[in-house]
């Protein structure tokens, strides 16, 4: 029977303290693991992921890699041939099989991998966008669907050992997300908002039903 979640509110700062620790508990395990940060979009989990893998690896260079689920977004390509390259980001836009058999593979082995990553700047996918090194004892991966139960999603929280939940308010979301899409400047203000409203809170939404399967929920205490 699951366990509900240990539910924490902390500043951003704090989060990024509490995740070092959590970080330090994994390194402390023979072999690879695997922490994982998951929430809705536009909570601040890639920004905290990206954080925690620099301290880690500042501390000891090549100790941690960053791997986000976003790599595994269809290719625009494939989603315009779909005809779903309106439903963008939603759970089913994306390669979940793939992506869980590559974080699998990462957790084995024995070498370097590369992985792919995904550019706002051109809304796609970029092949071969960071290499984890032989090196690597803590996989920190990071994305919106790393907790759902549903196929094709299911495989990934088993990979976890250790997975963290990021939540701020959804009006916080609905702001942050206005802002973003602005700055990108690839769509006029009538199709972002529309966006946001018909996928990426309705993606929130689909995620905050996912909170119960892991170990930890952070709630971040910020005013932007």
């Amino acid at each position: 029977m699951e366990q509900d979640p240990i539910a924490l509110s902390l500043t951003p700062d704090a989060a990024l303290t509490y995740l070092r620790d959590e970080a330090a508990t994994l390194l402390a395990r023979p072999g690879r693991t695997v922490l994982g940060i998951a929430g809705g979009p536009g909570v601040g989990k890639s920004t905290l992921a990206t954080q925690l893998v620099a301290a880690l690896n500042a501390d000891q260079p090549g100790i941690a890699a960053y791997v986000p689920m976003d790599g595994f977004h269809m290719k625009h390509a494939k989603l315009e041939g779909l005809g779903t390259a309106a439903d963008k980001g939603m759970p089913h836009t994306f390669e979940g099989a793939a992506f869980a058999t590559f974080l699998a593979a990462l957790k084995i082995a024995t070498g370097p991998m590369n992985g792919p990553g995904y550019s706002r700047k051109i809304e796609d996918v970029v092949e071969d966008a960071f290499t984890v090194p032989a090196t690597t004892r803590l996989l920190v991966a990071e994305g919106n669907y790393l907790l759902l139960s549903s196929s094709p999603w299911w495989p990934v929280r088993p990979l976890l050992d250790r997975a963290m939940f990021i939540e701020v308010p959804r009006e916080m979301v609905r702001a942050r997300l206005i802002k973003r899409h602005a700055e990108e400047g690839l769509f006029t203000k009538e199709r972002n908002r529309a966006h946001i409203e018909r996928v990426d809170l309705v993606n929130y939404d689909t995620v905050m039903r996912s909170k119960p399967r892991a170990d930890v929920a952070i709630t971040l205490l910020t005013d932007v």
